[in-house]
């Protein structure tokens, strides 16, 4: 039998393929669905401070190669949704998404994961289309770095930095992430769309995220790029929606993924075939565990 755990930091994982954050509700019941279905790790949909009820409809479009969508960030605030949480047994195979605007929050938001008994945080510094959080803020080395020494300064919490591919230099942000414990590559990309019948933008905020295989070279791209500079361990995301997906990733460098968009295509069995399909390849090409591979491409 072949191995298909992996590390992140100092936290063994036993399965390699996650739910990414945003593409469920913020209930625990389809978080602890996701677990059950082969999730190795769940990521929630990113909390804020307060509430927020986000943008009218519509705020998600199916394309062809993807998804555009513009939800506002919206969630019911750290208070509610602690709550909804408090009874959760699997806390140690959930990540909590959270975003804010500047250090304080973001460690605030932290500190109240932790004490809730959670271990895993992953920062939204990526959303593309709310302004003052999300892609704003990670646009920033400066903040980044602060927001991330800030907490692991007040917490002892493993961090996941979720970083958007909307920059000139991704390595320069990446560098001021470097703190963090794992890099996510990547958030959707800055897009847009038109009704040309109506003559309507098909988002009602009109700027919103791509997801979904359209921008899976993007994110193989980061992958190896940050890869290559920094040899941190990486969680790839973006378009998979299959096992071979995910081995791609994994041959420049991501050490795990997380899958989004494809839940849309596959429904909650997604995670049992890629874990599968994984094995399967593994097995095949005569590798006796999934770290023996991951980076290969990169390290020949």
């Amino acid at each position: 039998m072949v191995s298909i755990s992996t590390r992140i930091g100092k936290k063994v994982i036993e399965r390699p393929v996650m739910l990414a954050s945003g593409i469920l509700d913020e209930t625990s019941g389809s978080i602890l669905r996701s677990l059950e279905s082969g999730a190795g790790i769940s990521v929630t949909k990113s909390i804020g401070i307060q509430e927020r009820k986000g943008y009218s409809t519509p705020i998600i479009s199916v394309i062809e190669t993807g998804m555009l969508n513009a939800v506002g960030l919206a969630n019911p605030g750290i208070d509610a949704f602690l709550e909804e949480f408090i009874e959760v047994q699997k806390k140690d195979r959930i990540a909590v998404s959270i975003f804010g605007k500047d250090a304080e929050e973001f460690s605030y938001l932290a500190k109240r994961v932790e004490e809730a008994g959670f271990g895993i945080v992953e920062l939204n510094l990526s959303c593309p289309h709310v302004q003052g959080f999300g892609s704003e803020v990670g646009q920033d080395p400066e903040l980044v770095e602060d927001i991330i020494v800030e907490i692991k300064r007040k917490t002892n919490l493993q961090i996941w930095a979720k970083l958007t591919p909307n920059v000139t230099d991704l390595i320069e942000i990446a560098r001021a992430a470097e703190k963090a414990d794992a890099y996510v590559l990547i958030n959707t990309l800055k897009a847009t769309g038109v009704d040309i019948y109506s003559r309507n933008f098909i988002l009602s905020n009109k700027i919103g995220g791509y997801s979904g295989p359209g921008i899976k070279p993007v994110a193989l791209r980061a992958v190896y790029d940050v890869f290559r500079e920094t040899g941190k361990d990486i969680i790839g995301v973006g378009g998979i929606t299959k096992w071979s997906d995910a081995i791609e990733f994994f041959l420049l460098g991501a050490k795990a993924v997380q899958v989004g968009t494809g839940i849309y295509y596959e429904d909650y069995a997604i995670f049992r075939k890629i874990n599968e399909g994984i094995s399967g390849y593994l097995e095949q090409e005569k590798f006796s565990s999934l770290e023996e591979i991951i980076g290969l491409m990169v390290r020949k």
